[in-house]
């Protein structure tokens, strides 16, 4: 079988679980909220008509242009640090960076309120963009620093010491010849960055209140409180467009970066020399701590804060619910079954995303339709997504909310593309010379799988469950719709608190919020330490 046939085979498992669980529900959604009207689009120009939701989707566009550039201010100067300076406890620094980025949205949003307070009935909508544009460079941040780091960390010096040589000042020579070289780069990760903000759900939905909505919020609201699916389908359509647009804009500057030539990192990162370069580590390090660091402090000290003192009785009331609670089932529960739903999700996103890696690896072509056809579910409207699947398994084996694989299936829609990043440049990067090599040595095919490519896939593997298991247990956008309501997760659960007055839930949203960060910290920590160089780097 020719290389081509092989991954076309490889890809039809990925493809139909793509094709039943997110193209037919997506499909059910739109069907059901155009084809009320002689004309499909008719629903689409009423939205563009109203006045209201004009100014929604002006403020979706503005919020992700305005978070976009803020976390390219932040981001690029830690990057330039961590990529080019070697220093004690780097590594470490460039982990923590991406302990945020796995954080569940609920969790962002929740540490925000810790930090600045909940808003207040009269709404200061300056108060509350401002909260929403911090959330987003707090959660996005690692996203430059690994994407424009990864350039930057393989960039020859000898075009800037050419440059300085000649007599150009070290800002003439950045802007002349490290920035032309870093644009591919910068483009990507300012594209995924307005991707993530743009169909932004969680921290939104609770640090925008009533005066700031996204199209992501508002169909959400449509759905949820207003059974509005003809609007909820218009602004899906309109989402959906804009999303297909941003992820042919990625791709187009994936392509160009992947057709640069790099050089070896140890080429590029030096050690620290001289007072300007411990300055710049400690002024990146101080800048991490202000905008990564000062929220995840505030909410551990708020669930601490119990009455005018300190103590842990948030903690101690996890284990059994209350007459003055909002939840129904004890948050332990809640607790577990987000541990269990994630580990299914993991093993779902698992076996699919590499799957879908194999057949990247095996042909260019299909690899490219893969990693775009994959790439669809993580920006369109997790609520949309989760609306078709209430739609789409009304019936049969999955029917109803507590059907016991539709929370997993869902999750594992979103982690299945970290998977495939993750995976297919491993797979890519083992040297068919060490096969041939171990195979003239007299070795089966069996062994070479078992000596060679085992060792390395299995950390990737490693890397890419732990990515995959850090996201799914905090998913929220498409659970809150198919998770059964006496069975919550722990994102549900904290949502619910956060939306009754009280000490008692509020206390214990944040206090689930902090577990909840300790689990996908520690998962990322520990992903970190499987990693070894480049292998599993995502």
């Amino acid at each position: 079988m020719s290389r081509r046939g092989r991954a076309a085979l490889l890809a039809v498992g990925p493809l139909v679980l793509l094709a039943v669980l997110f193209v037919w529900p997506l499909t059910l959604v739109l069907v059901r909220g155009l084809g009320v009207d002689a004309s499909p689009l008719a629903p689409v120009r009423d939205v563009l008509l109203d006045p209201y939701l004009r100014g929604v989707a002006g403020f979706t566009l503005r919020q992700a242009v305005l978070s976009t550039v803020l976390t390219l201010i932040v981001g690029l100067p830690v990057a330039a640090v961590l990529s080019r300076l070697d220093f004690r406890g780097r590594r470490t620094i460039e982990a923590a960076t991406l302990v945020p980025f796995v954080l569940p949205t609920v969790v962002v949003g929740t540490a925000f309120v810790a930090l600045l307070g909940r808003l207040s009935p009269v709404v200061d909508l300056r108060r509350t963009t401002a909260a929403i544009l911090l959330a987003h460079v707090f959660f996005n941040v690692s996203v430059v620093v690994r994407t424009v780091g990864g350039l930057w960390r393989h960039l020859d010096d000898a075009p800037v010491l050419a440059a300085r040589t000649l007599g150009a000042t070290p800002l003439r020579a950045f802007l002349h010849v490290t920035l032309p070289r870093l644009r591919p780069a910068i483009a990507a990760a300012a594209t995924v960055v307005f991707l993530f903000t743009f169909t932004s759900f969680g921290v939104v939905l609770i640090l925008g209140g009533p005066g700031r909505s996204t199209i992501e919020v508002e169909i959400h609201r449509a759905t949820a409180q207003l059974l509005d699916l003809r609007t909820a389908a218009a602004l899906s359509v309109l989402q959906l467009a804009a999303v297909v647009a941003t992820l042919v804009t990625y791709d187009r500057t994936r392509r160009r970066q992947a057709a640069r030539p790099l050089a070896r990192a140890a080429l590029a990162v030096r050690p620290l020399a001289g007072a300007r370069d411990r300055t710049a580590v400690a002024g990146v390090v101080l800048l991490l701590a202000v905008v990564q660091g000062l929220p995840l402090l505030a909410l551990l000290e708020r669930s601490l804060r119990v009455g005018d003192g300190w103590g842990f009785d948030h903690y101690r009331t996890l284990g059994a619910p209350t007459r003055e609670a909002v939840l129904s089932v004890a948050p332990a529960l809640a607790i577990r079954n987000s541990l269990t739903i994630a580990a299914v999700a993991t093993l779902i996103a698992m076996v699919v995303g590499t799957l879908a890696a194999l057949a990247a690896v095996e042909d260019g072509r299909w690899g490219r339709v893969m990693d775009g056809a994959l790439m669809l579910p993580l920006g369109t409207s997790a609520v949309t997504l989760g609306l078709g699947l209430l739609l789409a398994f009304r019936s049969g084996p999955f029917a109803g909310r507590g059907a016991l694989l539709l929370v997993p299936l869902a999750q594992a829609l979103v982690a299945i593309p970290f998977v495939v990043r993750t995976m297919t440049p491993v797979l890519r990067g083992i040297d068919d010379r060490l096969r041939e090599a171990a195979a003239t040595l007299g070795a089966t095919p069996r062994r070479v799988r078992q000596e060679i490519d085992l060792p390395i896939v299995s950390r990737a593997g490693l890397v890419a469950a732990g990515f995959a298991f850090a996201i799914t247990v905090g998913e929220f956008g498409a659970t809150i719709f198919v998770a059964r309501a006496t069975n919550p997760t722990v994102p549900v659960a904290i949502h619910r608190a956060l939306g009754l007055p009280g000490e008692v839930n509020l206390g214990r949203a944040m206090a689930l919020s902090v577990l909840l960060a300790l689990i996908t910290g520690l998962v990322v920590t520990l992903v970190d330490r499987v990693r070894v160089g480049a292998v599993g780097r995502f």
